[in-house]
């Protein structure tokens, strides 16, 4: 439950505790972010083709 938790606030933008305030850091989870959401829609484009 708690791995669940840290994910949802990593995803929501909320500040966590544990790591520090830092620029660099802030714009490196941004990148992620943007990642993981291309890949999650690129990968149900793949899963709506599959399907057809």
């Amino acid at each position: 439950m708690s791995f669940l938790k840290k994910l949802l606030s990593y995803l929501l933008l909320r500040k966590d505790k544990e790591f520090p305030d830092n620029r660099n850091l802030k714009m490196m989870h941004g990148v992620n972010k943007i990642s993981l959401f291309m890949f999650l829609i690129a990968s149900i484009i793949i899963l709506v083709r599959f399907c057809r």
